[in-house]
């Protein structure tokens, strides 16, 4: 163990600047250009290991309609499938408006705030 207790952080900064003191300019660049490069080398190896999200499926259904169908039967369909996406329309709306207004909200503490 006492060979650890010789060991000092300001000891190690007076070393590194002694020894940098001996060296030429032309050494110091050249040692901080290799550093810069050796730097980015494993930064891109960091940024390159890095796993992307899996990509979600999203699966899309469509209906199977017999080629013989009447156009009575194509006009019943369209009049049930545009309630729907009224519906659903209806129901974007409603949560567009919300959203709307909270950030409403958000904007107006700041006007008063004088942001």
């Amino acid at each position: 163990m006492s060979y650890f207790s010789r060991f000092s952080p300001l000891r190690a900064y007076r070393d590194l600047r002694l020894f940098l003191s001996y060296r030429s300019k032309h050494e110091l660049w050249f040692g901080i250009a290799a550093i810069v490069i050796t730097g980015t080398i494993l930064a891109g190896f960091v940024v390159d290991s890095r796993m992307p999200r899996p990509y979600k499926r999203e699966i899309i259904y469509f209906d199977n309609w017999p080629a013989n169908r009447t156009d009575a039967e194509i006009i019943a369909k369209q009049k049930v499938d545009q309630a729907a996406r009224e519906k659903q329309k209806a129901e974007n709306d409603r949560i567009l408006a919300e959203r709307r207004a909270k950030f409403k909200k958000v904007d107006d503490a700041l006007e008063s705030w004088g942001l």
